[in-house]
């Protein structure tokens, strides 16, 4: 027997007044799904612990079976780890985003999603001219990057707030404050100058692009715990294939194998076509892919509607549609969290998900969808369990 994961991350939502009370999920033909929902289990999963925060970091750790109550200490140096930055005693991490900020108010937390090449010109930089023995940035994913800092341990106890969480709104009451959040601020506001007349920022505006501002620092964290590899805990050997540093930190973490597949990006841009493949011919050396697609988050956070939904129907068509015509596989395809369209940020409610393959019984759901996954009256709770369920791992 074969398995895989399939993570629609942040593609659940809520009903949208303007759509027919439907939500994305709902707007979004998706037939493959449709076929495999009426064959399988479909219920709902609580992703998201009580009282912890709706990241992915979180909730996809609890999807690939492994409590965030228990082996959660923070996000960025699950990132660190992916971009192979070690995070030694005495040094702590963050997220150093590239953000657009105008009149005082947050315009975009992408930078217009700046591409991966123009954002290692501008944190070399700020390496250059904000960096020392003690500060030093590492370019990343897009508008995605990682801050280390030596001997300011202090920085951990300042409140951050992601700036996906706050847009369109001015920023004042959501900067870094309290305790250790003096060398933070300070190197936002320093950053400012760096990034004004970068020429990456000045042909970026002459393209009527839009243009990084400021870094913006938060998800703080020292070093990740050890952790026991997915092959001890689950008895299979797995593999996993994504975008973002964030999935294949965790699998560095869980020691799964890395699948380096061409074309595979974090937008709607992403080779889902290549990516299945490349995880298909995984399984010949592995028990268990897990094949994550991050564009529908990313259109959730955009407070794109039609993006979300096409990227939806984009993994139903080239993700799922081939995973469909293997026999000896057994199959969960769900979101890590809901991405709402109208708060562009996530959420903590349970998430729809889709068990498929041999062992798995129908339960009379029509879609994979937020209202079937009520209808059907099963909650997964904890969400972590659902490894279990899938591998049937006792």
């Amino acid at each position: 027997m074969k398995y895989a994961v399939v993570i629609m991350d942040g593609a659940a939502g809520r009903p949208l007044a303007g759509h027919g009370n439907q939500t994305c999920l709902e707007l979004a033909h998706t037939p493959n799904l449709d076929r495999l929902a009426g064959e399988g289990t479909v219920g709902l999963v609580r992703t998201v612990p009580p009282g912890m925060e709706p990241s992915s970091a979180i909730a996809c750790m609890s999807l690939l079976g492994y409590d965030p109550v228990v082996y959660y200490r923070g996000r960025a140096s699950i990132e660190a780890l992916s971009m192979g930055i070690p995070v030694g005693a005495g040094e702590v991490v963050f997220r150093c985003n590239l953000v657009a900020v105008r009149d005082g108010k947050m315009l975009d937390y992408s930078a217009g999603h700046v591409s991966s090449e123009e954002a290692a010109r501008i944190i070399a930089a700020l390496n250059d001219t904000l960096g020392n023995d003690r500060i030093h940035f590492y370019p990343g994913v897009s508008y995605r990057h990682i801050l280390k800092l030596s001997g300011m341990e202090e920085a951990l106890k300042a409140t951050c707030t992601p700036p996906h969480d706050i847009p369109g709104q001015p920023i004042a009451d959501f900067l870094p404050k309290g305790p250790g959040s003096e060398v933070l601020l300070d190197l936002m506001r320093r950053s400012e100058a760096v990034l004004r007349d970068h020429p990456v920022n000045v042909r970026r505006r002459a393209r009527g692009e839009v243009a990084p501002t400021t870094i913006w620092l938060f998800w703080g964290s020292g070093a990740i715990p050890q952790v026991p590899s997915f092959e001890q805990s689950y008895g299979r050997r797995a593999a996993l294939s994504s975008g973002v540093d964030l999935l294949r930190g965790l699998a560095k973490m869980m020691s799964m194998t890395i699948l380096e597949i061409a074309g595979v990006t974090d937008g709607l841009d992403n080779d889902c076509s290549a990516q299945v493949s490349g995880a298909l011919t995984a399984l010949d050396q592995h028990d268990l892919v897990v094949v994550h697609v991050e564009a529908p988050d990313e259109a959730g956070h955009a407070g794109s509607v039609e993006e979300k939904v096409r990227a939806i129907e984009k993994i139903d068509a080239e993700v799922i549609g081939p995973l469909r015509a293997r026999a000896d596989l057994r199959l969960l395809v769900m979101p890590d969290h809901p991405t709402p369209i109208e708060t562009r940020t996530h959420d903590p409610a349970p998430v729809p998900f889709l068990l498929w393959g041999p062992g798995f019984a129908a339960n009379g759901a029509r879609r994979l969808t937020e209202a079937e996954g009520r209808r059907a009256g099963l909650l997964i709770e904890p969400g972590y369990t659902i490894m279990k369920r899938l591998t049937g791992h006792a």
